[in-house]
């Protein structure tokens, strides 16, 4: 499907050593013929596909010395004819080639247009594009295994090999359906059955990396919480090595949650230094405190602070309870002081000197993954595909008590909505609307 040539550019805006002009559409390359003067005898129109040509780019109001290369559909990104020219990387050089393509018939691409466009050509699935945009938006190793999973058509495969295993039944039932007076055959209504409770095994399977998998998307909200100062600023400067936290022996002395990034085994954890829990009269460190507990309620996992030089408070022992509603790790600080009474702690460190604060770090993997990480295996990270799964699965569990309690024919409706529901991944069954969705997330050059 070629569509009216648009372009944009692909890479960042600003100064920089290349920047790339993108043209995808129906005729890119007669845009191409009135921009670009190759150095070589060769014309534009004979540019052999997928290789650069130096040569100049006529912007109008001056010219750039640069590259071009030529992409022939359907062996392109989109899947459409597609040009692109690589000149040098200033604001005014790139804005320049831009506005010319424009001046020569273009439209400007909107946001993600190109990505859709391969979407369209069937060139890429859904999940393969939000895969994509994943990775671009990326801020570790593990976000980026998880979207190149997507992206490598992966969970595409999957899908589909399930979806195949589900029209094999429905022509199972839609002959049986078509012919009656053969009768049913046991073998067959075993064979659908068997289908469908193996397909929701794997189905299940993935729902079940779910958890895993949006957090190593979108990172591990950690809260550090505890009474004024049990060091929790300076475990926090501590763990990101900079000092990102005022650090003071005067109570009280953080008013606001601080935040850092940390990335522990390719995982981003998102760290929350906050007000010390307590009693107060003072407006602005009541309000602090107030967002400590919004943080402690919002968080994945707390950490809860203890100062180990002193016994275990009343406020301490409050704020544990607190804390006992979310997965939490509690941190026995100042352990060179240690004191009799936080014993029963998960780890016993020294924020000041920085002993043991691998204890921090691996009760962190321990109490959110189960221990090691594992970003190599099949994981489920988007929440449009979780629900997607959990409705198929939903349908396939009433498909088998169907089967065991009436005529197997009957199953075929919930059978057809699971594999509908698994379409919803792939894109095959998915909404204009949830299409639109997931392009929006897209810059406009891509």
């Amino acid at each position: 499907m070629l569509l009216e040539n648009v372009s944009a550019i692909s890479t960042a805006i600003g100064v920089g050593g290349v920047a790339i002009i993108r043209i995808s559409g129906r005729t890119p390359l007669d845009v191409a013929e009135k921009m670009f003067k190759p150095t070589g005898k060769i014309s534009v129109k004979d540019f052999e596909p997928y290789k650069l040509y130096t040569g100049e780019i006529d912007c109008g109001e001056f010219t750039d010395f640069g590259m071009c290369v030529y992409f022939k559909a359907p062996k392109s990104y989109t899947g459409e004819e597609m040009v692109e020219f690589h000149c040098h990387g200033g604001t005014a050089i790139t804005r320049g080639v831009l506005k010319r393509t424009f001046d020569l018939g273009c439209r400007p691409a909107t946001r993600g247009e190109f990505t859709k466009r391969a979407f369209l050509n069937g060139k890429l699935s859904l999940s393969s594009c939000e895969g994509l945009i994943d990775m671009i938006n990326s801020e570790s190793e593990g976000e980026v295994k998880a979207g190149y999973y997507l992206y490598r058509e992966r969970l595409t495969r999957e899908i589909r090999g399930l979806q195949e295993k589900l029209t094999a039944v429905l022509s199972l039932i839609d002959a049986n359906i078509d012919f009656p007076e053969e009768g049913v055959e046991e073998a067959d209504e075993a064979a659908v059955k068997q289908t469908c409770i193996a397909v929701k095994s794997r189905v299940d399977g993935l729902v079940s990396t779910y958890s895993s998998g949006r957090r190593i998307k979108n990172g591990v909200k950690v809260a550090i919480v505890g009474r004024p100062n049990t060091g929790k600023s300076s475990l926090l400067n501590a763990l990101l090595s900079y000092d990102k936290a005022i650090v003071s022996p005067v109570a009280g002395t953080t008013r606001d949650v601080v935040e850092g990034t940390l990335v522990i085994d390719g995982v981003r954890y998102e760290l929350l230094d906050t007000a010390g829990i307590r009693t107060s009269e003072d407006s602005i460190e009541s309000e602090g405190i107030n967002r400590s507990r919004r943080a402690l309620d919002e968080c994945d996992v707390a950490l809860v602070v203890i100062d180990g030089s002193v016994p275990v408070t009343e406020e301490d022992e409050e704020i544990i309870e607190l804390a006992s509603k979310k997965p939490h790790i509690k941190i026995c600080n100042k352990c060179d002081m240690f004191a009799l009474g936080a014993c029963d702690c998960d780890a016993f460190i020294s924020a000041k000197t920085g002993e043991n604060l691998g204890a921090v770090t691996e009760a962190l993997k321990q109490k959110v993954f189960g221990g090691r990480v594992d970003l190599s295996g099949d994981i489920i990270s988007e929440e449009r595909h979780y629900c997607a799964l959990k409705a198929a699965s939903e349908y396939l569990g009433a498909a088998i008590e169907t089967i065991d309690a009436m005529p197997f024919d009957a199953a075929a409706v919930d059978i057809t909505a699971a594999w509908q529901e698994l379409g919803e991944i792939t894109g095959e069954t998915a909404s204009e609307s949830i299409i639109t969705d997931i392009f929006s997330r897209f810059c406009v050059g891509k």
